[in-house]
This record gives C-alpha cells, sequence and structure tokens, in this order.
C-alpha cells in the first residue's frame, strides 16, 4: 500500500486526466528549503509545482493531484501530459576545503556518502536512499495503472531527441542537456527492473 501525505495548499493549477509521462526529478536542496521556496516564492503565486515530492526517508508528498498540472516546464504540452515527481536530493555538489563535507549551490552542506562520477562538468552527487526509491517505485506503479500509461522506464539520464512523445516514464534530464537530475547516483538498473518485470 502507497503511503500519500496531503502537503500545502497549492491550488493554482489546471487538470488533464489524460497523461502520458511520469518525469522524475529531483529538488536541488533539502526538502524543508525546497517546500518553503515552492509556499513563499513570488509572495506565494510561484507557479513551478510538482504533483508530488518523495523525501530522503521515503515519505510520499501530494502537493497536487495527479491530473493536475502547473507551469512546472515552459512548454505548456510537456506539463499536461505528464506528472511531476521531485525527489528530495541537494543534487551536484562540491568538496569544501580541509574538512569531509560537501555543499550544494545554495551552500546546504552534508558530509554523507557521496556518489563521485564526472557527468556535466560535475564531479560529486548527493545520494538517492533505498527508502526514497522503494516510494518512487510503489508510487509509479499506481500512478501507471491509473492512468494506463506503459510500464516502460528510458533507463538513463542523457537527452533523448523525441522524449516528449514517449509513454511512460522518463528524467528531466532526457529532455534537456542543462538539466542534472536525475543524477547519476540514480540506480537505474534497480529502478526499471522494479518497474518493467513487476
Amino acid at each position: 500500500m502507497v503511503n500519500i501525505t496531503k502537503y500545502g495548499k497549492f491550488d493554482k493549477f489546471e487538470k488533464n486526466k489524460n497523461k502520458k509521462q511520469i518525469i522524475i526529478c529531483h529538488t536541488y536542496r533539502s526538502v524543508n528549503n525546497y517546500l518553503n521556496s515552492l509556499k513563499f516564492r513570488k509572495n506565494g503565486k510561484f507557479e513551478k509545482i510538482p504533483n508530488f515530492v518523495i523525501t530522503k526517508e521515503g515519505r510520499i508528498l501530494k502537493l497536487i493531484p495527479e491530473d493536475g498540472y502547473t507551469s512546472f516546464f515552459s512548454d505548456k504540452g510537456i506539463n499536461k501530459n505528464s506528472i511531476i515527481i521531485c525527489l528530495e536530493n541537494l543534487g551536484w555538489l562540491n568538496k569544501m576545503p580541509l574538512s569531509n563535507k560537501y555543499s550544494n549551490w545554495i551552500n546546504e552542506t552534508t558530509s554523507n556518502e557521496v556518489f563521485t562520477k564526472k557527468w556535466r562538468d560535475k564531479h560529486y552527487w548527493d545520494i538517492y536512499n533505498q527508502e526514497q526509491i522503494d516510494s518512487l517505485v510503489e508510487l509509479c506503479k499506481k500512478i501507471l495503472k491509473k492512468y494506463s500509461i506503459n510500464k516502460s522506464f528510458i533507463g538513463h539520464n542523457t537527452k533523448v531527441d523525441g522524449i516528449k512523445i514517449f509513454n511512460g516514464i522518463v528524467c528531466r534530464s532526457n529532455y534537456e542537456n542543462k538539466y542534472t537530475d536525475v543524477s547519476p547516483a540514480f540506480n537505474f538498473e534497480y529502478f526499471k527492473n522494479q518497474i518493467e518485470n513487476d
């Protein structure tokens, strides 16, 4: 059973019941900072609201309904046809001099284990917790069934031509090279097997 907690009062969204994609992205900051930024940016009128956020501990927060969409992408067609799931993750990190800590782009620090791989001019990446990935799997299975979306996952994080018409699960980084989510720290093989071999 998928435990989902309604979060916030985000009521500015449009609706479309014909969904074709689940897009996985991440927050680029801690979940509290991310949620506060959604609530208070532009005096509470920020319009890039995902449908769900999944915390490091695997808690699933529902911000807007699955059939709702906002201006998350600049392309309305992408927004209209997709369900956006953001994973709590600091994203790419910089190693802090003379310490065992790493910091993200807004100077949030972590001394946790990091994933090391050169990709898109970055070297260090915040990890995704197993509880988080397992919650993502369960949530995606529920959505795939409810909206008759194909049980297909692109399976990598590089740009794919024609990704807009793909029916299944994708990463934001499949759309444009400027995106770094999800990062190389994501366990693509595990997630793909859980989704496609169910």
